[in-house]
């Protein structure tokens, strides 16, 4: 049993076994790795890691998940997966050299849509770009006008845990590109491909992997734009994607990926697609979510911070607590009980909790943790 917690947490509380959740891994990113899924990388340790990326074994694991992930998200003739190291921050660069010709639009409702929609503020072969904002907790929407050729928001702001379905903005331009930033939504959230032209994601979320990989799906539409714009700009060719594209139809990366994070990642996807493929893997973040917001809602000191229902994600759950009850405490206790991960996000600065409810949190886990913090409020 673990030692009653010290410090900050307030007075010592140890949770009874019986409450506890089986696994009390809720982050956010990095997010829990399913134990099955690491005992298989421990079970090729011998024959995987410490291989070359250029040879059949590694350049096998990666056309199976490139495979993997088509089937994953029943993309459209024409689509194709595309991968590179350096997550999706380095792909938020890479996209203001490939993918914005001269001008983007992008919505701005947290700490992650800000940062891609300041790249492209900054970068200094485009043309400035707009950003439609609102507060931390709701969702803005475009306003499109003509000469934008891409529209830019996250599927879901990790930040805060508001979540916006990808569609394409009416009025837009009729070659304007729509790039979601699907981070942590992709793989626990329902989306239609044909409604967007770059899906991208880093892996330690939803895909229950290690973060320096970005994945992305790309519409004919960004294949194009991709070759014409790095065919007539000057690229760094670590960003450049059509070098990584170039490399990701030869099943390798341009430079040396880390094979863990290739194998957990095709390990998850093959999990997911093996019990039922994205509807299977959405609905199950879909019953940790309605445990966590029902709670809350039931809760005489709990409140879900976002307002709206249908904008609340279904995988990163952010809840208020009230003032009498302070987070950092709770959290603390938890921590020293073996549930981790759970603070709000450090920038936002509310009285908050942040659970993941990634495709690998079991439901019946969320709803023990809500216990748990029952159980610690009540002794506070």
């Amino acid at each position: 049993m673990p030692p009653a917690p010290q410090g900050r947490s307030g007075p010592g509380i140890v949770l009874p076994d019986g409450i506890r959740p089986g696994d009390g891994r809720f982050g956010c990113g990095p997010s829990k790795v399913r134990p099955e899924a690491v005992a298989s990388l421990a079970e090729r340790a011998g024959d995987w890691m410490g291989t070359s990326h250029r040879q059949k074994p590694v350049k096998e694991v990666v056309g199976r998940l490139k495979a993997g992930l088509a089937s994953l998200f029943s993309l459209p003739d024409g689509h194709e997966v595309a991968l590179g190291n350096g997550g999706a921050t380095a792909f938020w660069d890479a996209a203001t050299f490939s993918l914005v010709e001269a001008h983007s639009q992008h919505l701005a409702f947290g700490e992650f849509s800000s940062k891609f929609a300041a790249a492209c503020a900054s970068a200094p072969h485009l043309d400035a770009a707009d950003t439609v904002e609102s507060p931390a907790g709701t969702a803005p929407a475009f306003s499109p006008a003509p000469g934008i050729d891409a529209y830019c928001h996250p599927h879901n702001e990790t930040s805060t845990g508001v979540m916006v379905r990808p569609r394409r903005p009416e009025g837009a331009d009729h070659a304007a590109l729509v790039l979601i930033d699907a981070t942590s939504g992709a793989g626990g959230l329902r989306f239609e491909p044909s409604e967007v032209d770059a899906y991208y994601f880093a892996p330690q979320k939803c895909f229950a992997s290690d973060g320096g990989l970005w994945l992305a799906l790309l519409s004919p539409a960004a294949l194009e734009r991709i070759g014409r714009l790095s065919g007539s700009r000057w690229v760094p060719a670590s960003i450049d994607l059509s070098i990584a594209l170039d490399n990701s139809r030869l099943d390798q990366t341009y430079n040396t990926p880390a094979l863990a994070t290739l194998w957990l990642t095709l390990q998850q996807v093959e999990w997911i697609n093996g019990n039922g493929g994205l509807e299977w893997a959405a609905s199950r973040s879909d019953r940790s979510a309605d445990i966590l917001y029902g709670w809350a809602e039931g809760s005489s000191y709990a409140t879900p911070f976002v307002e709206k229902p249908d904008e609340r994600s279904r995988v990163v759950g952010t809840i208020d607590l009230d003032d009498s009850v302070p987070a950092d405490q709770v959290n603390a206790v938890l921590r020293a009980n073996g549930i981790v991960d759970t603070d709000g996000y450090r920038k936002l600065g509310r009285n908050q909790l942040r659970v993941g409810m990634f495709p690998a949190v079991d439901p019946d886990d969320v709803e023990a943790l809500t216990r748990c913090i029952d159980h610690i409020v009540e002794r506070l």
